[in-house]
């Protein structure tokens, strides 16, 4: 149903995801670079993405599908072309015939025979698989696995992954802001009001900021990159959130008076656990080390974050991460001078998370999993 010259769906989904497997591109952004140029239309750009997404959330386990019909090593090239083949089949349902046939016309020539071969093998097992481990089936790095297991047990981690490896939802804030609901219910525990002061130390792309514009009080959202301000800007210009100030500063070393703010939220950087429904390729770039790294950043930007606050004011530490270095351990690390707001108590949607703190894992409300941590400043 394509015009000469133009790609078919297979061909845009092979050619984005050889970019992603084998040059290090972000899936989001090539992916919407090669829809551009692709000239398919709308139903076939769906299904291009669809595919792209979902085999490069699913390698591992579409490498495992294959590999048990492999006995050499397999051009870079043909390996993501088996993935795409075998992502089609095992995941989409997609007919056989339709799912070999399509994905062999686009296979190199020399290849052709080999991949008809692999993946017709592929379709006829795809119902009785044996899955080696866990980490296999659900297409995540081992590590990832044990880190989840270690933090909240098994049931909650394999929980978590298996929701994770399915489309999030969109919502949509009366705005025009997309924002899932656990960034908002961050927001709720800043409990910003009309006239106050607030500080936002991490804020691109500018969600939160904009979310508490809505309460009448003053943003400053600030980041340390000069990009990363004037895409809050934007964001602030586009949803309408006139008190929105955005500006470039360091977390870490900020330029602002001690004592100045009502309130301040340090939304930190993190390691992204919780969110890896919506980033396919991310699972696949972070590494336990990262985490590490991260805490130490963690650990910085709260303590900066704390000198901000006014007596009476309030202090929110939030992540979109589930891991207790990044959450509890952090917070732990806060200075005396504040007392903890109990999260779970003013929101029962929260799990208890440490002393007072409060976790969505992503199959508690179907929404990206979030910890979130509050204080009120005492002295």
């Amino acid at each position: 149903r394509h015009g000469a010259g133009r790609m078919s769906s297979r061909q845009v989904a092979f050619d984005t995801l050889k970019r992603i497997d084998h040059k290090g591109a972000f899936a989001n952004l090539v992916l919407d670079g090669e829809l551009k140029r692709s000239g398919l239309d709308e139903q076939d750009r769906r299904f291009t993405t669809q595919m792209v997404y979902g085999t490069t959330r699913m390698r591992r386990a579409c490498d495992f599908l294959v590999d048990r019909f492999v006995e050499r090593e397999v051009d870079p090239a043909v390996r993501t072309l088996l993935r795409l083949g075998a992502y089609q089949l095992h995941y989409l349902s997609t007919p056989d015939h339709a799912a070999v046939d399509a994905t062999v016309g686009i296979a190199p020539k020399r290849a052709r025979g080999f991949v008809n071969a692999v993946l017709r093998k592929v379709a006829s097992s795809s119902s009785d698989v044996e899955w080696p481990s866990d980490a296999v089936r659900l297409s995540y790095p081992d590590w990832l696995l044990e880190q989840l297991v270690n933090d909240h047990g098994t049931d909650d981690a394999l929980a978590m992954l298996e929701r994770m490896n399915v489309e999030p939802s969109v919502h949509e804030r009366s705005d025009g802001y997309v924002q899932d609901p656990a960034s908002q219910w961050v927001c709720d525990m800043v409990d910003a009001q009309p006239g106050d002061l607030i500080l936002d130390t991490c804020a691109a792309p500018g969600g939160k900021a904009t979310l508490l514009a809505q309460s009448g009080a003053h943003i400053v959202a600030a980041d340390r990159g000069i990009k990363r301000a004037r895409l809050v800007a934007a964001n602030a210009q586009r949803t309408g959130a006139a008190s929105v100030s955005a500006v470039v500063a360091d977390g870490t070393a900020p330029p602002f008076r001690y004592d100045a703010f009502d309130r301040v939220l340090v939304d930190a950087p993190c390691s992204g656990l919780g969110v890896l429904r919506r980033r396919a390729d991310a699972r696949w770039r972070i590494d336990a080390e990262a985490i590490e790294r991260l805490t130490r950043l963690q650990t910085r930007l709260l303590a900066e974050g704390a000198k901000a606050v006014t007596p009476g004011g309030r202090l929110v530490y939030s992540v979109c991460t589930v891991t207790k270095a990044e959450t509890t351990a952090i917070a732990a690390t806060l200075d005396a001078g504040f007392e903890p707001i109990d999260v779970p108590e003013i929101n029962p949607i929260w799990r208890r998370w440490g002393e007072a703190g409060g976790c969505l894992l992503p199959q508690d409300q179907d929404s990206d999993g979030m910890a979130v941590f509050a204080w009120r400043r005492i002295s």
